[in-house]
């Protein structure tokens, strides 16, 4: 069996490059934090506005029908002077008239909330974005060391990893 050998020569520590292997490790584990937290908030963004879409159908139906119980009392009201069947059919529809107009009511809250939940949801999504951008531009550029050893692009690559940083954070409190 031929024996394998590894040659080390030419290969000295660098010191600065192992601080900027670690950097560049821990802006990526960043970046995965913040693509993650993106990816899940727009999700819930979206779910927002799906709940929010069903909630506004259900009210545009529910006034449908509070619509065609107004149109049935004033036909009915037109008919109730020389029909007692149809003042019977108006003092019924009152209730339902009354059902509707709450149901509609309550419909609107809960389509209002789930729209500016799904905005809100957007909002923190940028933010996560955003960071999520400056923290891939903080890797790429503490990557350039190891191609050109110039200590400036670690220290941008600092700089915009802790501006993304701050700012995917902040989605967290948005």
């Amino acid at each position: 069996m031929a024996e394998l050998e590894i040659h080390h020569e030419g290969h000295e520590t660098d010191p600065m490059g192992q601080k900027v292997g670690i950097l560049a490790a821990m802006l990526a584990v960043a970046l995965a934090i913040a693509t993650i937290a993106s990816h899940r908030t727009h999700t819930a963004a979206i779910m927002d506005k799906s709940t929010a879409n069903d909630e506004w159908a259900h009210y545009q139906a529910t006034r449908v029908k509070f619509h065609n119980i107004e149109l049935g009392q004033s036909l009915a009201g037109l008919l109730a002077q020389t029909n007692p069947a149809a003042q019977k059919l108006l003092d019924d529809s009152a209730g339902q008239l009354k059902k509707y107009g709450k149901q509609g009511a309550e419909i609107q809250q809960r389509a209002e909330h789930a729209d500016a939940a799904a905005e809100a949801d957007e909002h923190r999504a940028l933010r996560y974005d955003v960071g999520e951008g400056l923290l891939e531009i903080a890797l790429v550029l503490s990557s350039l060391f190891f191609i050109s050893k110039k200590k400036m692009f670690p220290v941008f690559g600092i700089v915009a990893g802790l501006t993304g940083a701050a700012i995917a954070i902040s989605g967290l409190f948005a």
